[in-house]
């Protein structure tokens, strides 16, 4: 039976941008599940699946609704034990909470001002309104003084990444000597600011970089299938 993948898209369809669908994209991808992506915009969120969930990403197996990209990654794991493991035993998911703790309350943060913008661009005008409103009550800025912020949040990007930098100069993938949840994790959030901006936001000899066109490359380019923004 295949997955069905509720994610979030803008006015083009074509280009689903939210960092926590990516992660679950990658983690179905890594699984070898077969999966139907459904394409939701932020004002109908509230519709998934009889209103399961605030926020998408959400998947239905069968019977089963699942919510939050972490979640949906636990229950693929639990369900599909013969497919390949997302976070190689019980210690490596607690890991990955923790790379999805620093990458929501550190990275993001980072990434914010560089996105942001960018987002909003490519809704649909009711969203549009929506999605300023709600952000903006959400980080005390306007939109356009985290465009503002734009080039101090790039300039710090390279330290933010710096954890990161250092993993992978002892070892291929975050998750160690092949891809796991918590290279998706990380992946979800630099797909993010590709998605919706066209900013450089790594140097080509930085090991950071190597991995992201790595990651992108994985599973027949699935990540590299949808173009940076212009």
């Amino acid at each position: 039976m295949t997955i069905i993948l509720h994610e979030l898209v803008g006015a083009d369809p074509a280009r689903p941008f939210s960092p926590h669908c990516w992660k679950a994209v990658m983690a179905l991808a890594h699984k070898g599940l077969p999966f139907e992506r459904s394409n939701v915009c932020f004002t109908k969120v509230p519709e998934v699946e009889g209103g399961v969930s605030k926020t998408v990403p959400v998947i239905r197996d069968g019977d089963q609704v699942v919510s939050d990209s972490f979640m949906i990654a636990a229950y693929l794991e639990e369900t599909y034990p013969d497919r390949p493991s997302l976070f190689g035993g019980e210690g490596g998911q607690a890991m990955a909470r923790f790379v999805e703790s620093w990458t929501n309350t550190v990275l993001h943060g980072v990434m914010r001002d560089i996105a942001m913008k960018g987002i909003h661009d490519a809704l649909a005008p009711v969203d549009q309104a929506y999605f300023r409103s709600s952000r903006e009550a959400r980080v005390g800025k306007t939109l356009e003084q985290m465009v503002e912020g734009r080039e101090a949040a790039l300039a710090a990007l390279p330290g933010t990444l710096m954890p990161v930098r250092v993993t992978l100069k002892s070892q291929p993938w975050i998750g160690g000597s092949s891809p796991l949840f918590a290279d998706y994790i990380v992946f979800g959030a630099l797909q993010w600011v590709r998605l919706t901006s066209n900013a450089r936001l790594l140097e080509a000899d930085d090991p950071v970089k190597d991995w992201f066109e790595r990651c992108l490359d994985l599973y027949d380019g699935l990540g590299r299938s949808v173009p940076q923004s212009a």
